[in-house]
Protein backbone atom coordinates (compact mmCIF):
# COMPACT_ATOMS: atom_id res chain seq x y z
CA UNK A 1 0.00 0.00 0.00
CA UNK A 2 2.64 2.61 1.15
CA UNK A 3 4.21 4.38 -2.08
CA UNK A 4 7.22 6.56 -2.05
CA UNK A 5 7.97 8.99 -4.39
CA UNK A 6 5.13 8.86 -6.82
CA UNK A 7 7.95 9.42 -9.56
CA UNK A 8 8.87 6.01 -8.81
CA UNK A 9 6.58 2.97 -8.30
CA UNK A 10 5.50 2.28 -5.45
CA UNK A 11 6.06 -0.93 -3.21
CA UNK A 12 3.10 -3.46 -4.61
CA UNK A 13 2.16 -4.53 -1.35
CA UNK A 14 -0.71 -1.95 -0.59
CA UNK A 15 -2.80 -3.90 1.78
CA UNK A 16 -0.21 -6.68 1.80
CA UNK A 17 1.98 -3.45 1.79
CA UNK A 18 2.31 -2.49 5.50
CA UNK A 19 5.25 -4.40 7.45
CA UNK A 20 6.91 -5.25 4.10
CA UNK A 21 5.70 -2.07 2.83
CA UNK A 22 6.64 -0.12 5.83
CA UNK A 23 10.26 -1.32 5.79
CA UNK A 24 10.58 -0.56 2.43
CA UNK A 25 8.91 2.49 2.20
CA UNK A 26 11.38 3.82 5.22
CA UNK A 27 13.81 3.29 2.89
CA UNK A 28 12.34 4.79 -0.26
CA UNK A 29 11.13 7.62 1.09
CA UNK A 30 14.53 8.64 2.64
CA UNK A 31 15.51 8.81 -1.26
CA UNK A 32 12.34 9.83 -3.01
CA UNK A 33 9.47 10.32 -0.65
CA UNK A 34 6.10 9.34 -0.53
CA UNK A 35 4.27 6.09 -0.41
CA UNK A 36 0.61 5.12 -1.46
CA UNK A 37 -1.72 3.07 0.44
CA UNK A 38 -5.52 3.22 0.80
CA UNK A 39 -8.26 5.83 1.02
CA UNK A 40 -10.70 7.42 3.62
CA UNK A 41 -13.64 9.08 3.07
CA UNK A 42 -16.14 10.97 5.30
CA UNK A 43 -19.35 12.75 4.57
CA UNK A 44 -23.03 12.24 3.21
CA UNK A 45 -23.31 13.28 0.05
CA UNK A 46 -20.50 15.07 0.47
CA UNK A 47 -21.24 16.67 4.44
CA UNK A 48 -19.74 15.04 7.10
CA UNK A 49 -21.67 16.97 9.20
CA UNK A 50 -25.07 17.26 7.56
CA UNK A 51 -26.65 20.67 8.23
CA UNK A 52 -29.87 20.24 10.18
CA UNK A 53 -32.11 20.20 7.34
CA UNK A 54 -30.13 16.86 5.56
CA UNK A 55 -29.57 15.17 8.99
CA UNK A 56 -33.53 15.98 10.04
CA UNK A 57 -34.68 14.10 6.23
CA UNK A 58 -31.93 11.45 6.60
CA UNK A 59 -32.92 10.99 9.89
CA UNK A 60 -36.51 9.80 9.85
CA UNK A 61 -38.19 11.56 6.91
CA UNK A 62 -38.50 14.77 8.57
CA UNK A 63 -39.90 14.12 12.12
CA UNK A 64 -37.77 15.08 15.14
CA UNK A 65 -37.15 13.80 19.10
CA UNK A 66 -38.87 15.52 21.31
CA UNK A 67 -39.89 18.33 19.07
CA UNK A 68 -35.82 18.90 18.79
CA UNK A 69 -33.75 17.98 15.11
CA UNK A 70 -32.03 15.01 14.50
CA UNK A 71 -28.20 15.24 13.92
CA UNK A 72 -25.71 12.12 12.88
CA UNK A 73 -22.69 12.20 10.98
CA UNK A 74 -22.56 10.10 7.87
CA UNK A 75 -19.24 9.26 6.47
CA UNK A 76 -17.04 6.14 6.55
CA UNK A 77 -14.63 5.14 9.09
CA UNK A 78 -12.09 1.93 8.33
CA UNK A 79 -9.20 0.90 8.84
CA UNK A 80 -7.55 -1.63 6.75
CA UNK A 81 -6.94 -5.21 8.46
CA UNK A 82 -4.21 -6.50 6.12
CA UNK A 83 -3.56 -10.65 6.56
CA UNK A 84 -0.74 -10.91 3.67
CA UNK A 85 2.85 -11.37 5.68
CA UNK A 86 0.92 -10.96 9.02
CA UNK A 87 0.88 -7.38 8.94
CA UNK A 88 -2.07 -7.05 11.23
CA UNK A 89 -3.83 -10.23 11.74
CA UNK A 90 -2.81 -13.09 12.57
CA UNK A 91 0.38 -12.19 14.20
CA UNK A 92 2.24 -14.70 12.98
CA UNK A 93 1.45 -17.85 10.92
CA UNK A 94 -0.10 -20.94 12.25
CA UNK A 95 -1.59 -19.34 15.27
CA UNK A 96 -4.22 -21.05 16.86
CA UNK A 97 -7.41 -20.87 16.09
CA UNK A 98 -8.37 -19.38 19.87
CA UNK A 99 -6.01 -16.89 19.52
CA UNK A 100 -6.08 -16.15 16.56
CA UNK A 101 -10.07 -15.17 17.09
CA UNK A 102 -9.46 -13.39 20.08
CA UNK A 103 -6.75 -11.05 18.13
CA UNK A 104 -9.11 -10.46 15.64
CA UNK A 105 -11.83 -9.60 18.74
CA UNK A 106 -9.41 -7.23 19.72
CA UNK A 107 -8.79 -5.38 16.25
CA UNK A 108 -13.27 -5.33 16.14
CA UNK A 109 -13.12 -3.83 19.71
CA UNK A 110 -10.55 -0.99 18.50
CA UNK A 111 -12.52 -0.31 15.64
CA UNK A 112 -15.33 0.06 17.80
CA UNK A 113 -13.24 2.55 20.23
CA UNK A 114 -12.38 4.51 17.76
CA UNK A 115 -15.67 5.01 16.74
CA UNK A 116 -14.90 3.70 13.00
CA UNK A 117 -18.14 2.23 11.55
CA UNK A 118 -16.23 -0.34 9.02
CA UNK A 119 -13.13 -2.37 8.78
CA UNK A 120 -11.83 -3.77 5.18
CA UNK A 121 -10.01 -7.13 5.72
CA UNK A 122 -7.56 -8.79 3.50
CA UNK A 123 -9.03 -12.45 2.78
CA UNK A 124 -7.57 -12.89 -0.65
CA UNK A 125 -4.33 -11.95 -0.30
CA UNK A 126 -2.43 -13.66 -3.20
CA UNK A 127 -4.65 -16.57 -4.54
CA UNK A 128 -5.55 -17.99 -1.56
CA UNK A 129 -8.66 -17.68 1.02
CA UNK A 130 -9.61 -17.27 4.24
CA UNK A 131 -12.37 -19.34 3.57
CA UNK A 132 -13.43 -22.77 2.48
CA UNK A 133 -12.63 -22.44 -1.13
CA UNK A 134 -13.55 -24.64 -4.11
CA UNK A 135 -11.06 -22.31 -6.17
CA UNK A 136 -8.48 -21.66 -3.54
CA UNK A 137 -6.16 -22.65 -1.25
CA UNK A 138 -6.30 -22.07 2.58
CA UNK A 139 -4.18 -19.03 3.07
CA UNK A 140 -0.65 -19.58 4.52
CA UNK A 141 -0.96 -16.51 6.23
CA UNK A 142 -3.81 -18.09 8.46
CA UNK A 143 -2.42 -21.74 8.49
CA UNK A 144 1.79 -21.76 8.33
CA UNK A 145 1.56 -23.90 5.84
CA UNK A 146 1.29 -24.16 1.71
CA UNK A 147 0.37 -27.44 1.41
CA UNK A 148 -3.65 -25.62 1.52
CA UNK A 149 -4.32 -28.20 4.58
CA UNK A 150 -7.83 -26.84 6.43
CA UNK A 151 -7.00 -25.27 9.65
CA UNK A 152 -10.22 -26.73 11.56
CA UNK A 153 -12.64 -23.33 11.24
CA UNK A 154 -13.99 -20.94 8.89
CA UNK A 155 -12.37 -17.48 9.62
CA UNK A 156 -15.08 -15.09 7.20
CA UNK A 157 -18.07 -16.93 8.82
CA UNK A 158 -16.42 -15.84 12.02
CA UNK A 159 -15.30 -12.69 11.27
CA UNK A 160 -18.19 -11.08 9.34
CA UNK A 161 -20.46 -12.39 12.27
CA UNK A 162 -18.03 -10.58 15.13
CA UNK A 163 -18.36 -7.38 12.65
CA UNK A 164 -21.53 -7.28 12.39
CA UNK A 165 -22.21 -7.56 16.18
CA UNK A 166 -20.40 -4.79 16.40
CA UNK A 167 -22.70 -3.06 13.88
CA UNK A 168 -19.30 -2.93 11.66
CA UNK A 169 -19.31 -3.15 7.85
CA UNK A 170 -17.24 -5.82 6.62
CA UNK A 171 -15.95 -5.22 3.74
CA UNK A 172 -13.92 -8.30 2.01
CA UNK A 173 -10.52 -6.95 0.50
CA UNK A 174 -9.37 -9.30 -2.84
CA UNK A 175 -6.27 -9.38 -4.82
CA UNK A 176 -7.37 -10.46 -8.06
CA UNK A 177 -4.41 -11.60 -9.74
CA UNK A 178 -1.67 -12.19 -7.34
CA UNK A 179 -0.84 -15.86 -6.99
CA UNK A 180 1.97 -16.55 -5.05
CA UNK A 181 4.21 -14.92 -2.55
CA UNK A 182 8.23 -14.99 -3.05
CA UNK A 183 9.64 -18.29 -2.22
CA UNK A 184 12.12 -17.09 0.57
CA UNK A 185 13.28 -13.73 1.28
CA UNK A 186 16.48 -13.12 -1.13
CA UNK A 187 15.41 -16.53 -2.94
CA UNK A 188 14.92 -16.38 -7.01
CA UNK A 189 11.55 -16.44 -6.60
CA UNK A 190 8.42 -18.96 -6.22
CA UNK A 191 7.72 -22.03 -7.75
CA UNK A 192 4.42 -24.19 -9.03
CA UNK A 193 6.02 -26.84 -6.64
CA UNK A 194 6.00 -24.64 -3.96
CA UNK A 195 2.64 -23.80 -4.49
CA UNK A 196 -0.54 -25.91 -2.33
CA UNK A 197 -1.56 -29.26 -4.50
CA UNK A 198 -4.41 -27.79 -4.99
CA UNK A 199 -3.42 -24.45 -6.40
CA UNK A 200 -5.11 -23.42 -9.44
CA UNK A 201 -2.04 -22.33 -11.17
CA UNK A 202 -0.48 -25.56 -10.83
CA UNK A 203 -3.22 -26.87 -12.85
CA UNK A 204 -3.43 -24.00 -15.59
CA UNK A 205 0.34 -23.41 -16.23
CA UNK A 206 -0.42 -21.56 -19.00
CA UNK A 207 -2.11 -18.73 -16.85
CA UNK A 208 1.23 -18.27 -14.63
CA UNK A 209 3.07 -15.27 -14.99
CA UNK A 210 6.49 -14.60 -13.15
CA UNK A 211 7.48 -11.10 -12.12
CA UNK A 212 9.92 -9.18 -9.55
CA UNK A 213 8.59 -8.46 -6.85
CA UNK A 214 9.46 -4.71 -5.24
CA UNK A 215 8.34 -5.15 -2.09
CA UNK A 216 10.75 -8.45 -1.22
CA UNK A 217 13.38 -9.92 -2.68
CA UNK A 218 12.07 -12.50 -5.43
CA UNK A 219 9.82 -12.39 -7.87
CA UNK A 220 5.63 -13.28 -8.04
CA UNK A 221 3.20 -15.46 -9.55
CA UNK A 222 0.35 -13.99 -11.56
CA UNK A 223 -2.60 -14.61 -12.91
CA UNK A 224 -2.36 -13.35 -16.09
CA UNK A 225 -4.84 -10.67 -16.95
CA UNK A 226 -5.18 -11.38 -20.77
CA UNK A 227 -6.52 -14.73 -20.77
CA UNK A 228 -10.24 -14.67 -20.96
CA UNK A 229 -10.54 -18.33 -18.96
CA UNK A 230 -8.32 -16.86 -16.20
CA UNK A 231 -10.23 -13.70 -15.48
CA UNK A 232 -13.35 -15.33 -15.36
CA UNK A 233 -11.91 -18.07 -12.73
CA UNK A 234 -10.84 -15.29 -10.78
CA UNK A 235 -14.03 -13.43 -10.96
CA UNK A 236 -15.36 -16.89 -9.59
CA UNK A 237 -12.98 -17.26 -6.77
CA UNK A 238 -14.18 -14.05 -5.15
CA UNK A 239 -17.95 -14.37 -5.85
CA UNK A 240 -17.84 -17.46 -4.08
CA UNK A 241 -17.22 -15.76 -0.08
CA UNK A 242 -19.99 -12.84 -1.92
CA UNK A 243 -22.62 -15.42 -2.14
CA UNK A 244 -21.64 -17.91 0.80
CA UNK A 245 -21.06 -14.74 3.45
CA UNK A 246 -22.97 -11.97 4.51
CA UNK A 247 -20.47 -9.44 3.47
CA UNK A 248 -21.24 -5.86 2.77
CA UNK A 249 -18.29 -4.32 0.66
CA UNK A 250 -16.04 -5.97 -2.08
CA UNK A 251 -12.85 -4.17 -2.10
CA UNK A 252 -9.74 -4.08 -4.29
CA UNK A 253 -6.64 -2.20 -3.90
CA UNK A 254 -4.60 -1.53 -6.93
CA UNK A 255 -3.16 -4.45 -7.62
CA UNK A 256 -3.87 -5.62 -11.40
CA UNK A 257 -0.75 -5.25 -13.29
CA UNK A 258 2.44 -5.18 -10.76
CA UNK A 259 3.82 -2.17 -10.20
CA UNK A 260 6.89 -1.92 -13.28
CA UNK A 261 10.33 -2.26 -12.43
CA UNK A 262 13.39 -0.98 -14.37
CA UNK A 263 14.33 -2.82 -17.41
CA UNK A 264 11.13 -5.56 -17.12
CA UNK A 265 8.40 -6.01 -18.93
CA UNK A 266 5.83 -7.84 -17.96
CA UNK A 267 5.82 -11.27 -20.13
CA UNK A 268 2.58 -11.41 -21.68
CA UNK A 269 3.69 -11.62 -25.24
CA UNK A 270 1.89 -14.94 -26.10
CA UNK A 271 -1.45 -13.67 -24.76
CA UNK A 272 -1.56 -10.66 -26.47
CA UNK A 273 -0.59 -12.62 -29.69
CA UNK A 274 -4.07 -14.69 -28.41
CA UNK A 275 -6.44 -12.18 -27.55
CA UNK A 276 -5.12 -8.74 -28.55
CA UNK A 277 -6.96 -8.84 -31.92
CA UNK A 278 -7.98 -5.45 -32.14
CA UNK A 279 -5.40 -3.60 -30.31
CA UNK A 280 -2.76 -2.18 -32.07
CA UNK A 281 -1.19 -0.85 -29.22
CA UNK A 282 -0.20 -3.72 -26.21
CA UNK A 283 -0.66 -1.31 -23.25
CA UNK A 284 -4.68 -0.17 -24.41
CA UNK A 285 -4.77 -3.85 -24.30
CA UNK A 286 -3.77 -4.39 -20.93
CA UNK A 287 -6.19 -1.26 -19.69
CA UNK A 288 -8.85 -3.07 -21.55
CA UNK A 289 -8.40 -6.23 -19.53
CA UNK A 290 -8.51 -4.18 -16.62
CA UNK A 291 -11.74 -2.53 -17.47
CA UNK A 292 -13.20 -5.61 -17.91
CA UNK A 293 -13.02 -7.66 -14.38
CA UNK A 294 -13.77 -4.24 -13.03
CA UNK A 295 -16.92 -3.87 -15.28
CA UNK A 296 -17.79 -7.41 -15.04
CA UNK A 297 -17.18 -7.60 -11.06
CA UNK A 298 -19.56 -5.07 -10.45
CA UNK A 299 -22.46 -6.43 -12.84
CA UNK A 300 -21.97 -10.22 -11.54
CA UNK A 301 -21.68 -8.48 -8.01
CA UNK A 302 -25.13 -6.58 -8.30
CA UNK A 303 -26.44 -9.62 -9.85
CA UNK A 304 -26.14 -11.42 -7.19
CA UNK A 305 -26.76 -9.18 -4.07
CA UNK A 306 -27.68 -5.93 -5.03
CA UNK A 307 -26.71 -4.43 -1.79
CA UNK A 308 -23.26 -5.72 -1.95
CA UNK A 309 -20.77 -2.39 -2.20
CA UNK A 310 -18.45 -2.33 -4.74
CA UNK A 311 -14.92 -0.18 -4.14
CA UNK A 312 -11.15 0.25 -5.22
CA UNK A 313 -8.66 1.91 -3.20
CA UNK A 314 -6.34 3.08 -6.36
CA UNK A 315 -3.02 4.14 -6.25
CA UNK A 316 -3.51 8.24 -5.76
CA UNK A 317 -2.51 9.46 -9.19
CA UNK A 318 -4.63 8.61 -12.38
CA UNK A 319 -2.17 10.98 -14.50
CA UNK A 320 -0.19 13.84 -14.38
CA UNK A 321 -1.29 17.12 -16.24
CA UNK A 322 1.99 17.80 -17.96
CA UNK A 323 0.62 14.26 -19.91
CA UNK A 324 -3.10 14.81 -19.87
CA UNK A 325 -4.37 18.03 -19.10
CA UNK A 326 -7.34 16.33 -17.58
CA UNK A 327 -5.03 14.87 -15.21
CA UNK A 328 -3.81 16.20 -11.82
CA UNK A 329 -1.11 18.86 -10.93
CA UNK A 330 1.34 16.28 -9.73
CA UNK A 331 4.66 14.67 -11.02
CA UNK A 332 4.77 10.95 -9.89
CA UNK A 333 3.98 7.58 -11.51
CA UNK A 334 0.68 7.55 -13.39
CA UNK A 335 -1.23 4.53 -12.33
CA UNK A 336 -3.35 5.29 -16.07
CA UNK A 337 0.20 4.40 -17.85
CA UNK A 338 2.14 2.33 -15.36
CA UNK A 339 -0.32 -0.19 -14.00
CA UNK A 340 -2.74 0.35 -16.41
CA UNK A 341 -5.46 0.91 -13.88
CA UNK A 342 -7.95 3.93 -14.95
CA UNK A 343 -9.40 4.38 -12.21
CA UNK A 344 -10.93 8.02 -13.54
CA UNK A 345 -13.19 5.91 -16.28
CA UNK A 346 -14.41 3.69 -13.30
CA UNK A 347 -15.70 6.16 -11.81
CA UNK A 348 -17.16 7.85 -14.78
CA UNK A 349 -19.02 4.68 -15.79
CA UNK A 350 -19.99 4.57 -12.48
CA UNK A 351 -18.87 1.09 -12.37
CA UNK A 352 -17.93 1.50 -8.50
CA UNK A 353 -20.21 2.35 -5.55
CA UNK A 354 -17.12 3.89 -3.53
CA UNK A 355 -13.55 4.55 -4.58
CA UNK A 356 -11.20 5.17 -1.78
CA UNK A 357 -7.58 7.11 -3.34
CA UNK A 358 -4.67 6.06 -1.51
CA UNK A 359 -3.29 9.27 -0.91
CA UNK A 360 -0.36 8.97 0.66
CA UNK A 361 1.60 12.11 0.51
CA UNK A 362 1.26 15.11 2.79
CA UNK A 363 -0.03 18.57 2.48
CA UNK A 364 2.66 20.58 0.35
CA UNK A 365 4.37 17.78 -0.68
CA UNK A 366 6.04 18.38 -4.21
CA UNK A 367 5.45 16.03 -6.53
CA UNK A 368 2.42 15.26 -5.07
CA UNK A 369 0.82 17.44 -2.93
CA UNK A 370 -2.26 15.94 -0.60
CA UNK A 371 -4.05 19.67 -0.85
CA UNK A 372 -4.10 19.62 -4.48
CA UNK A 373 -4.88 15.92 -5.09
CA UNK A 374 -7.87 15.68 -2.54
CA UNK A 375 -10.14 18.61 -4.92
CA UNK A 376 -8.75 16.59 -8.31
CA UNK A 377 -10.67 13.27 -6.70
CA UNK A 378 -13.66 15.65 -5.37
CA UNK A 379 -14.02 16.92 -8.91
CA UNK A 380 -13.48 13.27 -10.27
CA UNK A 381 -16.44 11.95 -8.18
CA UNK A 382 -18.84 15.25 -8.61
CA UNK A 383 -21.63 14.54 -11.24
CA UNK A 384 -21.71 10.71 -10.17
CA UNK A 385 -22.80 8.29 -7.52
CA UNK A 386 -19.42 7.28 -6.94
CA UNK A 387 -18.61 8.22 -3.06
CA UNK A 388 -15.06 9.47 -2.41
CA UNK A 389 -13.33 7.88 0.67
CA UNK A 390 -9.58 8.80 1.21
CA UNK A 391 -6.89 6.28 2.13
CA UNK A 392 -5.09 7.62 4.85
CA UNK A 393 -1.46 7.43 5.43
CA UNK A 394 -1.62 6.82 9.74
CA UNK A 395 1.86 3.91 8.75
CA UNK A 396 3.78 7.39 7.77
CA UNK A 397 3.83 9.00 10.96
CA UNK A 398 7.13 9.80 12.30
CA UNK A 399 8.80 9.51 9.42
CA UNK A 400 11.23 12.20 8.86
CA UNK A 401 9.90 15.59 7.51
CA UNK A 402 6.08 16.69 7.39
CA UNK A 403 5.16 13.42 8.87
CA UNK A 404 6.94 14.10 12.53
CA UNK A 405 3.72 16.65 13.21
CA UNK A 406 1.43 14.79 14.74
CA UNK A 407 -1.25 17.12 13.30
CA UNK A 408 -0.54 16.20 9.46
CA UNK A 409 -3.52 13.74 9.60
CA UNK A 410 -5.79 16.16 11.78
CA UNK A 411 -5.10 18.57 8.88
CA UNK A 412 -5.91 16.55 5.97
CA UNK A 413 -9.22 15.25 7.71
CA UNK A 414 -10.32 18.57 8.41
CA UNK A 415 -9.59 19.06 4.56
CA UNK A 416 -11.79 16.56 3.28
CA UNK A 417 -14.25 17.97 5.19
CA UNK A 418 -14.15 21.16 3.27
CA UNK A 419 -14.05 19.26 -0.11
CA UNK A 420 -16.83 17.16 0.82
CA UNK A 421 -15.31 13.92 1.18
CA UNK A 422 -17.29 10.54 2.32
CA UNK A 423 -15.32 9.02 4.68
CA UNK A 424 -11.26 7.91 5.38
CA UNK A 425 -10.06 4.26 5.68
CA UNK A 426 -6.55 4.15 7.65
CA UNK A 427 -3.38 2.03 6.71
CA UNK A 428 -3.23 -0.05 8.58
CA UNK A 429 -5.13 -1.88 12.29
CA UNK A 430 -1.38 -2.02 13.59
CA UNK A 431 -0.73 1.46 12.63
CA UNK A 432 -3.75 3.16 14.36
CA UNK A 433 -3.36 0.77 17.69
CA UNK A 434 0.26 2.43 17.70
CA UNK A 435 -0.99 6.07 17.99
CA UNK A 436 2.87 7.21 16.98
CA UNK A 437 3.33 10.46 18.62
CA UNK A 438 -0.31 10.59 19.78
CA UNK A 439 -1.69 11.20 15.80
CA UNK A 440 -4.24 8.71 16.16
CA UNK A 441 -5.84 10.38 19.72
CA UNK A 442 -5.57 14.16 18.42
CA UNK A 443 -7.48 13.10 14.96
CA UNK A 444 -9.82 10.98 16.69
CA UNK A 445 -10.93 13.57 19.48
CA UNK A 446 -11.33 16.40 16.63
CA UNK A 447 -13.19 14.36 13.74
CA UNK A 448 -14.19 10.86 15.14
CA UNK A 449 -15.32 12.15 18.82
CA UNK A 450 -19.01 11.29 17.89
CA UNK A 451 -20.12 7.63 16.11
CA UNK A 452 -21.23 8.00 12.58
CA UNK A 453 -23.40 6.38 10.31
CA UNK A 454 -22.53 4.97 6.57
CA UNK A 455 -23.66 7.51 4.07
CA UNK A 456 -26.48 6.46 2.22
CA UNK A 457 -26.12 4.81 -1.70
CA UNK A 458 -29.34 5.78 -3.70
CA UNK A 459 -28.04 3.08 -6.10
CA UNK A 460 -28.47 0.38 -3.26
CA UNK A 461 -31.54 -1.46 -2.54
CA UNK A 462 -34.28 1.03 -0.12
CA UNK A 463 -36.38 -0.26 2.34
CA UNK A 464 -36.35 1.88 5.53
CA UNK A 465 -38.18 0.26 8.27
CA UNK A 466 -40.79 0.96 10.60
CA UNK A 467 -39.93 3.03 14.02
CA UNK A 468 -39.28 1.09 16.95
CA UNK A 469 -41.21 0.87 19.80
CA UNK A 470 -38.54 1.61 23.28
CA UNK A 471 -39.61 -0.22 25.66
CA UNK A 472 -37.81 0.08 28.52
CA UNK A 473 -35.10 3.77 29.65
CA UNK A 474 -33.57 3.16 33.11
CA UNK A 475 -30.64 4.27 34.77
CA UNK A 476 -28.74 1.01 36.24
CA UNK A 477 -26.87 0.94 39.25
CA UNK A 478 -24.09 0.62 37.43
CA UNK A 479 -24.34 4.58 35.82
CA UNK A 480 -25.48 4.95 32.45
CA UNK A 481 -28.84 4.89 30.91
CA UNK A 482 -30.09 1.26 29.47
CA UNK A 483 -32.35 1.49 26.84
CA UNK A 484 -34.75 -1.13 25.38
CA UNK A 485 -37.02 -1.66 22.10
CA UNK A 486 -38.87 -3.69 19.94
CA UNK A 487 -38.42 -2.89 16.37
CA UNK A 488 -39.51 -5.07 13.24
CA UNK A 489 -37.11 -5.36 9.93
CA UNK A 490 -34.47 -3.40 10.96
CA UNK A 491 -30.94 -4.57 9.91
CA UNK A 492 -29.42 -2.14 12.92
CA UNK A 493 -30.48 0.69 14.85
CA UNK A 494 -29.68 4.52 15.51
CA UNK A 495 -29.85 5.93 18.92
CA UNK A 496 -30.10 9.77 19.78
CA UNK A 497 -30.07 11.46 22.76
CA UNK A 498 -31.57 15.09 23.32
CA UNK A 499 -28.91 17.62 23.83
CA UNK A 500 -29.90 21.13 24.06
CA UNK A 501 -31.90 21.95 21.29
CA UNK A 502 -30.87 18.97 18.81
CA UNK A 503 -30.94 15.31 18.90
CA UNK A 504 -27.57 13.72 18.82
CA UNK A 505 -26.37 9.93 17.37
CA UNK A 506 -24.88 8.82 20.52
CA UNK A 507 -24.74 4.97 19.40
CA UNK A 508 -25.55 2.38 17.24
CA UNK A 509 -26.41 -1.48 17.10
CA UNK A 510 -27.68 -4.24 15.60
CA UNK A 511 -29.66 -5.25 18.73
CA UNK A 512 -32.65 -4.48 20.46
CA UNK A 513 -31.12 -2.94 23.71
CA UNK A 514 -28.33 -0.71 24.27
CA UNK A 515 -26.42 1.49 27.05
CA UNK A 516 -25.32 4.98 27.47
CA UNK A 517 -22.35 4.99 29.34
CA UNK A 518 -21.76 8.97 28.56
CA UNK A 519 -24.86 9.75 29.69
CA UNK A 520 -24.72 13.05 32.34
CA UNK A 521 -25.95 12.11 35.99
CA UNK A 522 -28.28 14.06 37.54
CA UNK A 523 -30.56 15.65 34.88
CA UNK A 524 -33.20 14.62 32.79
CA UNK A 525 -32.94 13.48 29.34
CA UNK A 526 -34.34 12.07 26.24
CA UNK A 527 -33.69 9.28 23.78
CA UNK A 528 -35.22 8.16 20.49
CA UNK A 529 -34.41 5.47 18.26
CA UNK A 530 -34.40 4.54 14.77
CA UNK A 531 -33.91 1.53 12.54
CA UNK A 532 -32.07 1.66 9.42
CA UNK A 533 -32.10 -1.08 6.86
CA UNK A 534 -29.30 -2.65 5.46
CA UNK A 535 -28.16 -0.12 2.73
CA UNK A 536 -28.02 2.57 5.87
CA UNK A 537 -31.51 4.28 4.85
CA UNK A 538 -32.73 5.18 8.01
CA UNK A 539 -36.86 4.71 9.32
CA UNK A 540 -38.81 6.82 11.31
CA UNK A 541 -37.81 7.74 14.95
CA UNK A 542 -39.33 6.16 18.00
CA UNK A 543 -41.93 8.32 20.47
CA UNK A 544 -39.38 9.67 22.49
CA UNK A 545 -38.09 8.25 25.61
CA UNK A 546 -37.53 10.17 29.04
CA UNK A 547 -35.25 9.11 31.65
CA UNK A 548 -35.61 10.87 34.94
Amino acid sequence: MPSADPSVPPVPHRRTRALVAVVVALAVVAAVGAWSLRDRVTGDGGRAEPADAAAVAAAGGGRDCAGRPVRATREVRGMWITTVNNIDWPSRRGLPAEAARAEFRGWLDLAVRRNHNAVFVHVRPSGDALWPSAYAPWSEWLTGRRDGRDPGWDPMEFMVAEAHARNLEFHAWFNPYRGGQPATVGGPGPRLDQLAPTHPLRRHRDWVVTYPSADRPGSRLYFNPGIPEARKFVEDAMLEAVQRYDVDGVHFDDFFYPYPEAGQDFPDDAAFARYGRGFADRHAWRRDNVNTLVREMSERIKAMKPWVKFGISPFGIWRNERTDPAGSPTAGLQSYDDIYADTRLWVRRQWLDYVVPQLYWHIGFGKADYAKLLPWWAATVRGTRVQLYIGQADYRVGERGAWRDPAELDRQLALNRRYGVSGSVHFSARQVRADKLGAVSRYSRAHYAAPALPPTMAQLPVAPPPAPAITGARRPDTGGVALTWRGDAAVSFAVYRVEGGVARLVGTTRGGDWVDPAAPAGQPLTYCVAGLDRSGNQGPLSAPAPVA
